[in-house]
Parts: C-alpha cells; sequence; structure tokens
C-alpha cells in the first residue's frame, strides 16, 4: 500500500494523497483529477472530458488521438504554477475562470477536467475561483463546497489568501 505523510515543511509542496487516477465532479461538467487521470486515455474517454486545464510547471503527456477515439482530444490549456504558498496563482484566475466559462457556454456536450499532480490544491484553488466567480460564493464556500465533493481537497494556505485577493480585486467582494 501506499503510505503519504504531509511534509514537515510548511514551504514545500503538499504531498496528502496516493495517486488515484480519480475525478470528482464538483459541479455539473467540470472536474477535478489527479495528473494520473489526467494522462490516462481511458479515463478521459469515459468522462467524455473535452476540456484540460493543467495547473503544473512542467509539460504533461497527452494522448494522441487513436487512444481517445472515437473522442477527438480534448482542447488544452496549461498555467505553470509550483505548489508553493508563495507562487503567483491569483494572476491566472481571471484566464482559467474564463476559459472554463467559454467552454462550458460554447457547447453543452462540454466537459472540463481541472488538474494538478494529486487534485488537491493547485486545480481546487482554481475550480473555487470559478464558483466563486460563476456563484457570488466566497473563497471558504467555494473550497467548502468542493471539500464536500473531493474528500482530499486542501488548497495551500497561500492559494487560499489568493483566492481572497481575487475575490476582492477581480470580482469586488
Amino acid at each position: 500500500p501506499h503510505l503519504s505523510l504531509p511534509s514537515a515543511n510548511p514551504f514545500s509542496p503538499t504531498h496528502h494523497a496516493p495517486v488515484t487516477k480519480s475525478a470528482s465532479e464538483i459541479v455539473p461538467r467540470v472536474y477535478i483529477s489527479d495528473l494520473a487521470f489526467a494522462e490516462n486515455p481511458a479515463c478521459l474517454s469515459s468522462h467524455r472530458i473535452t476540456h484540460i486545464l493543467s495547473t503544473l510547471p512542467d509539460n504533461i503527456y497527452v494522448p494522441p488521438a487513436p487512444l481517445l477515439h472515437p473522442h477527438p482530444p480534448p482542447a488544452r490549456m496549461q498555467i505553470r504554477v509550483e505548489d508553493l504558498p508563495f507562487a503567483e496563482l491569483a494572476a491566472h484566475l481571471p484566464k482559467t475562470t474564463a476559459w472554463i466559462k467559454e467552454a462550458l457556454a460554447k457547447d453543452p456536450e462540454a466537459r472540463v477536467l481541472v488538474h494538478c499532480v494529486e487534485g488537491i490544491s493547485r486545480s481546487v484553488s482554481v475550480v473555487a475561483a470559478y464558483l466563486m466567480a460563476s456563484y457570488g460564493w466566497s473563497p471558504n464556500e467555494a473550497v467548502k463546497y468542493i471539500q464536500n465533493r473531493r474528500r482530499v481537497a486542501n488548497p495551500n494556505f497561500g492559494f487560499v489568501q489568493q483566492l481572497h485577493e481575487y475575490g476582492r480585486d477581480c470580482l469586488g467582494r
């Protein structure tokens, strides 16, 4: 079995959960997952994922089109963010929120997957920003809502602070 212990260093990336190849539907057609799910053609096809937003500093494996048949390759967006409390996330949130909203508005069949390495911190923060903009929620309401649907969700404290900044500066709350 995989044993994962939290880091004693508060400035190192969070490492809480084993890789699961699972996705959680947070609101209709918006999912959060880990990297293993996002790189797995069978997972992407079975969930009919049409858009993938990656929140990693490195490039990810893109399954070739034949492995996704009969579905076309998903549209992709990547923001390069480390899972560190002082990593700049807030500057990306208007762009990621707009990308998710546009994908869902353009196509009633669209399904957006937001992922990071473990589906715990970066991806949760990006989806929380989307929920704040779409539903008028506070950062705490958005994160709690996600945690009720994805048990491992736990954005680092720096990202939570940046969600408050995003709400104040970009959403006027």
